[in-house]
């Protein structure tokens, strides 16, 4: 070839030894070069492979936790909706008189309001353990569930029925061990269960003892009882009572719960016994009014009941009046007193008392409404050692209808001022009267010269006629007996005490409709004082009842003070 002449021969035979030992480590690195790269772009293969693999898992978790989202919003939405509805049946409940369900509706659901929400509580369960299982399986942490209100234990005094439960087997299951188990501890829960209403018989059995050489024959005196003759115990009497009185059953309703046990009781019989009873408690109705009366601050009020009129075929108005002695009393004590009307002369006649039973006339503050009747019970002129106090509770109620309405700011401001009256005395409930009355000096007094201040200057802006200037002049006319209760601690501040215990007639008449007869409604006051002292002073009425007719019959007049439902003590104790 042209030029290539005179080159030196390029075979390795040609070739000096470090020239050819050069490039056999050339071509020894160019080969394990290529080996390299044949590696490499090996493992860029399976990396490749293994992205793909990592983008198919990842695509299909992906989907995954996409439906697991739609799972979550679509449970969220349900818990939003049961929460929802809870929240509907708690203002149904508990919302005000003037929303869209009155009172009566309220009765007639409370039931079926119970229902739903132990079933939208027990689904609102199903789908928290759903969540908690969905998360486990995911390996998230589930949301901590919303605190449940402690339950409260369950009566100390109940009978408990125990149920052992234990495993099958107390040897360790583990693999290679067998081992005996130790028990360590338990845990206990508790749920309440009934038995219905048992009727037995008293048997008693007079042995007949003789002496044939004398001829004499002894026996033991029979036991006495409320009833002589009858079929019913105190036991049975005291039962009826409580549920005509206390649960507002009418007789007719008793009649069939007692043939439910197999045991006829004639309504005629069960009338009869608790006429009886009615007759047995009026000497200790007499003394438990005297106690109540013996005090020098009484709260009074007053609510209609029906009264059956036989003779113009329908009903009339009367009235039971209820007196108690002040919530700040250490011992509380109430007593009712059933009347015609709502004139002022039947409070009047009450608290002067009836000197033929040795009745003084009573002398203090009585704490009201302004209803016009008791004026003339605390007439300074024909009774000069009364004084008269008002509840703050009926004049905060005015302005509470003006803020519920919206028609005027004024509600709401004078509802936040009432709110810090209160909280003071709320505080002060535990102190003695004269702490009290010194605390409400320095603590409340200017709360209550502030609201008179404020009232004062918008009265003269608020027209006349309208409910904001009723609710003014209401609480600026009554205000010295407003605030009767700051110059004595004894004086509380509202009649929300005494409204608590007229509370039960409310309800039954409801259930009862009427009261028979003026005698009726006499003894329907004096059960009730009985029964519903003994629930304030903390006894359960049924058992005070019991006692109560079991003991009078063996009881001399001067001992009638130990069955007073402040100072009764079981007989066993």
């Amino acid at each position: 070839m042209l030029g290539m002449r005179g080159l030196p021969p390029t075979g390795p035979e040609g070739l000096s030894p470090e020239v050819a030992a050069l490039i056999a480590q050339l071509q020894q690195q160019v080969q394990d070069q290529a080996q390299q790269l044949g590696e490499r772009d090996q493992a860029l293969m399976q990396r490749d492979q293994a992205l793909a693999e990592r983008a198919a898992e990842l695509a299909q978790r992906d989907a995954l936790l996409q439906r697991k989202d739609r799972e979550i919003a679509l449970r969220e939405a349900k818990i939003e909706k049961i929460n929802f509805e809870l929240a509907r049946l708690k203002r149904w409940t508990y919302g005000a008189k003037s929303e869209a369900m009155n009172a009566d509706q309220r009765r007639l659901f409370e039931e079926t309001l119970a229902e739903d929400e132990a079933a939208l509580r027990a689904q609102l369960e199903r789908l928290r353990r759903e969540a908690e299982a969905a998360a486990a399986a995911a390996g998230t942490q589930p949301k901590a569930p919303a605190r449940q209100p402690r339950r409260s234990a369950l009566p100390a005094h109940l009978r408990r029925v125990e149920h052992r439960h234990e495993p099958e087997s107390t040897d360790c299951q583990e693999q290679g061990c067998g081992r005996p188990m130790k028990r360590i501890g338990e845990d206990v829960t508790e749920r309440l269960d009934i038995v219905p209403a048992e009727f037995f018989v008293h048997r008693h059995i007079y042995g007949k003892w003789a002496c044939r050489h004398c001829q004499v024959l002894k026996q033991a005196p029979s036991v006495p009882e409320i009833v002589e003759g009858g079929i019913a115990a105190s036991g049975l009497l005291a039962h009826t009572a409580i549920s005509r009185f206390v649960d507002h059953l009418p007789y007719y309703r008793q009649e069939t719960i007692n043939a439910r046990s197999g045991v006829h009781t004639p309504r005629s019989t069960l009338a009869a016994g608790t006429g009886q009873v009615g007759a047995a408690l009026e000497p200790l109705y007499v003394l438990h009014k005297r106690f109540v009366l013996d005090c020098r601050v009484l709260h009074a009020d007053e609510t209609p009941v029906a009264l059956l009129d036989p003779g113009a075929g329908r009903t009339r108005r009367a009235y039971m009046w209820a007196y108690a002695r002040s919530w700040h009393d250490a011992v509380p004590g109430v007593v009712y007193d059933f009347c015609r009307g709502r004139g002022a002369q039947y409070p009047v006649a009450f608290l002067n008392g009836d000197e033929r039973r040795g009745e003084r006339r009573w002398s203090g503050t009585l704490l009201t409404d302004r209803y016009g009747g008791y004026e003339a019970v605390v007439d300074p002129q024909h009774y000069p050692g009364r004084m008269s106090a008002a509840c703050a509770a009926h004049a905060r109620r005015n302005f509470e209808e003006l803020a519920h309405e919206g028609t005027s700011p004024i509600g709401l401001d004078a509802l936040r001022r009432f709110a810090r009256i209160y909280e003071v005395e709320g505080e002060l409930k535990a102190l003695s009267d004269e702490e009290r009355r010194a605390q409400r000096q320095r603590l409340a007094r200017p709360l209550w010269n502030e609201l008179r201040q404020w009232l004062e200057l918008e009265r003269r802006v608020v027209a006349e006629g309208g409910a904001t200037a009723k609710a003014i002049d209401y609480t600026l006319r009554h205000w010295t007996a407003l605030t009767q209760h700051l110059a004595d601690g004894a004086v509380p501040l509202d009649n929300n005490h005494l409204e608590r215990q007229i509370k039960p007639w409310a309800m039954g008449r409801k259930a009862w409709q009427f009261v028979g007869s003026e005698l009726a409604g006499e003894r329907a006051a004096i059960v009730m004082s009985l029964v519903q002292s003994a629930r304030i002073n903390g006894h359960e009425p049924w058992a005070y009842l019991r006692d109560v007719l079991q003991r009078l019959p063996t009881l001399r007049n001067s001992q009638l003070d130990e069955l007073l439902p402040h100072r009764w003590t079981p007989a066993h104790a």
